[in-house]
């Protein structure tokens, strides 16, 4: 699921005037902060606000002007930090049929941080290592289950999103780590929260980017027609494939076809929801990353998982769970990071 629109637009950090910087740890990937002011409670709110400039959006210039000047992020730093290789790696066995991969790289005595990778079923990225300061940071990637270099791949046995919280604190116990920061974008948000909730004992901190709470009004807007009116080109194949008489749930017609016995019928559907994602995961078409469509394996992971999680909710007990147990981890500091793309009719 991918809800975080890139625009021609650049966002501009702020902080809002009553919030006080963070300190390391709790500095997020990107947004470098002042470290000498120090955080007024332990267990006050923290929050960032994002103003997209466009001098169309009076709110926007109404948010910018409230912002005291003082206190807007220093050094703010656009790029990402330089590529690294890790330092450690390996596979661990988390169940008598899954095998996870994991990696470490940055300083080996730094402060822990695991990225969660979107998805589900997307596996991680070399570039994903850096989002985080290598000096400062301890960096923790790892494939879930059928996912990446995980095997076994594309599977959907014992695969929910309970296994993999499971599974997190498997590899937190595996490296030696007693607590870590958690970071998660996307899926990766929604996997940060059901793990956070669970042992907030061992969470430092919580950075989210594009929060996805796996709500039943988030998929159907995205899958059942609501993005439609965004990106009609990239709708039109994913809808077409489907015949009419099926298209009342078209996550529950592309389930069939992903399970199918047919090779051929699951590679086809894998590619067209697979496409669908990539064409949608920027609000300005990013030609590399739709690229990533044309790889068969990936597809079917990714498809087949994410199709898999969605048809059964999430694997979670309510559709507003993650929501309604929040106070679990209302006492940790949390980065929030979610753009809002405004459009206006001219």
């Amino acid at each position: 699921m991918r809800m975080h629109h890139n625009t021609s637009t650049p966002a501009v950090g702020l902080i809002s005037p009553r919030i006080p910087k963070f300190p390391k740890p709790y500095a997020p990937f990107l947004l470098r902060f002042n470290q000498s002011q120090s955080l007024s409670s332990r267990s006050g709110r923290h929050r960032i606000v994002l103003r997209v400039e466009n001098h169309c959006s009076a709110m926007a210039q109404q948010i910018g002007a409230s912002v005291d000047a003082s206190n807007e992020a220093q050094g703010l730093n656009r790029n990402l930090y330089a590529t690294i290789e890790p330092f450690s790696s390996g596979y661990l066995k988390v169940s008598d049929l899954h095998t996870l991969y994991w990696e470490q790289s940055g300083n080996p005595s730094g402060h822990p941080v695991v990225f969660l990778h979107g998805g589900p079923g997307a596996g991680t990225l070399a570039n994903n290592r850096r989002f985080f300061d290598p000096e400062f940071y301890r960096i923790i990637l790892f494939d879930q289950r059928g996912a990446g270099k995980s095997t076994p791949h594309a599977c959907l046995e014992e695969n929910t999103t309970w296994d993999l919280v499971d599974d997190i604190e498997k590899l937190r116990e595996h490296l030696g780590i007693s607590e870590w920061q958690v970071f998660g974008g996307s899926w990766g948000s929604t996997l940060a929260l059901a793990y956070s909730q669970s042992h907030p004992d061992k969470v430092t901190g919580i950075v989210l980017r594009g929060i996805f709470l796996l709500r039943k009004k988030e998929l159907d807007w995205f899958y059942e027609g609501g993005a439609a009116a965004i990106f009609p080109d990239a709708w039109e194949p994913f809808r077409d494939f489907i015949p009419e008489s099926e298209r009342g749930s078209l996550i529950e017609a592309y389930h069939k076809r992903l399970n199918s016995d047919d090779m051929q019928t699951k590679l086809m559907a894998a590619k067209i929801w697979t496409t669908w994602e990539l064409m949608t995961a920027h609000l300005i078409p990013n030609e590399a990353n739709i690229k990533k469509g044309e790889d068969d394996t990936f597809n079917l992971a990714f498809a087949r998982i994410e199709n898999h999680y969605f048809v059964n909710k999430g694997f979670l007990p309510a559709d507003s769970f993650l929501l309604s147990n929040i106070d679990k981890i209302r006492h940790i500091k949390t980065v929030i990071v979610q753009v809002i793309v405004m459009y206006f009719s001219i």
